[in-house]
């Protein structure tokens, strides 16, 4: 099936919800303001025209578009610019020194130790979990019948599903629900940029919001350290989940394996990141399909023809090229990870500018998606770009970042992301509510705010 000329006119002519960026210079408090806002909103527009936007905003700071210098950022020289010391004072006190922020020698054998949990074979022995929580969320959009749904807040419950399962399974003593709230509420109220962050201070010096929040961390922490010596005392039976393979994980150059709060950190960054995002990107490309129903049309064919009345499984991804490619464009345009900051540690030369130690270096994901130099109609839906994966620029496209620290989840995501899509698309015809499009507003992630409300016909 292909759109027809109207079709695209139409795509062209009405494009998706966008964040208005910044076409005028901010000085300190006002930046503050907006970043605790709405981080997008500090990106400037020309970041989606020019290979390299630079300023000062009490610390100098670069906005880098340019693929080659990413590749140098995150791939040649990476060990000189590691994450930066704003995204480590926001998560550290939540997950602590895990392989999210841990740096050098630290970093280097927790993955190592790590890398084998997220094998393609893992990964697919996991699948089952997805498709049954995939199951049960079209149940629930089926029984609350033709009233609107939010369909974020439904995203949320499917993915912690699949993510509890596959890190705590086998009914250990553990609340998932209140360490999810316990993380959810140090990113609402802690989790935002500080004036101390924008102005360099040291990490020494508290900030207010995040020590509210210190009393809910220490009991979640101390409430995973008892569920994982529990497990790691009496094993577990069937197929192992993320904790039972990381119970096993050997560095295999140091023989090191993970303590309990090495163990705990890791597992806590896993559940956060490992539905948070997923979840956001499966809202976004929900809202993507119902803006699109000439694309929804397409993609629900293929699900069909591949499905029938079943949920996906792993095994029906290769068959789902096209509810793929809906993923990786809604990746494009809704990245969940809207920015990646890194603090450059030596002088250095991107885009024939002179970088010098203490810099902020940003490339800004949410931007580099939508540059007019790398991407045709950048604001518009297209999936079909993406029908031939190979001709886009390997750093023009990073929703998982790249080099050495590239997301040790992406396959997992992807594969949960795919699974859930084609299973609901296969059996709803979703269409937006008028008047209720969803606000692209990033904290730490980037969010739909507002819910995406849909109306889910069965078909």
């Amino acid at each position: 099936m292909s759109l027809t000329d109207a079709d695209t006119t139409r795509r062209m002519q009405a494009l998706p919800v966008r964040v208005p960026l910044v076409n005028e210079p901010w000085g300190i408090l006002k930046s503050l303001n907006m970043a605790r806002q709405n981080v997008l909103r500090i990106i400037p527009e020309i970041a989606t025209l020019q290979p390299m936007v630079s300023g000062k905003t009490g610390k100098r700071w670069h906005m880098v578009m340019d693929p080659g210098a990413i590749r140098q950022i995150l791939l040649e020289r990476v060990d000189d610019y590691p994450k930066s010391v704003v995204t480590k004072n926001l998560l550290k006190p939540a997950i602590g020194d895990s392989l999210f922020i841990a740096e050098g020698a630290h970093w280097r054998w927790q993955r190592r130790a790590a890398a084998p949990v997220f094998s393609h074979r893992n990964v697919m022995n996991l699948s089952p979990i997805m498709t049954s929580a995939a199951e049960r969320a079209a149940q629930r959009i089926a029984a609350a019948g033709p009233r609107a749904v939010n369909l974020l807040d439904e995203m949320v419950t499917t993915t912690f599903d699949v993510i509890s399962d596959v890190t705590f399974s086998g009914g250990d003593t553990f609340d998932r629900d209140a360490v999810h709230g316990a993380i959810d509420d140090y990113i609402a109220e802690a989790g935002k940029i500080s004036l101390f962050d924008i102005l360099g201070a040291p990490d020494w010096i508290p900030r207010p919001g995040r020590m509210m929040s210190g009393k809910a961390l220490k009991e979640m922490k101390g409430m995973a350290d008892a569920a994982i010596e529990a497990r790691a005392t009496r094993g577990h039976d069937g197929t192992p989940d993320l904790l039972d393979l990381l119970l096993e994980g050997v560095d295999p150059k140091t023989k090191r394996q993970m303590n309990t709060a090495e163990l705990r950190d890791n597992l806590l960054t896993f559940i956060v990141a490992g539905h948070e995002t997923t979840a956001l990107t499966l809202a976004w490309a929900m809202y993507l399909v119902a803006f699109d129903q000439g694309v929804q049309d397409r993609a629900r064919a293929e699900a069909q023809a591949v499905l029938g009345d079943r949920a996906a499984t792993g095994d029906d991804l290769d068959n789902l090229p096209y509810i793929r490619q809906i993923i990786d464009e809604t990746l494009r345009l809704y990245p969940p990870a809207g920015v990646i900051s890194r603090t450059a540690q030596k002088p250095d030369t991107l885009c024939d500018r002179a970088i010098l130690p203490g810099d902020t270096v940003m490339i800004p994901i949410y931007a580099l998606g939508r540059h007019q130099q790398l991407w045709d109609n950048a604001d518009a839906f297209d999936p079909d770009r993406f029908a031939d994966a190979k001709s886009i620029d390997r750093y023009a496209y990073l929703p998982f970042g790249d080099g050495p620290r590239i997301c040790i989840g992406a396959s997992f995501a992807l594969q949960e992301a795919v699974i859930v899509l084609a299973t609901l698309l296969a059996r709803f015809r979703f269409r937006p509510v008028p008047g209720r499009d969803p606000e692209p507003v990033m904290i730490l992630t980037l969010r739909p705010q507002g819910g995406v409300w849909l109306t889910a016909e069965r078909v």
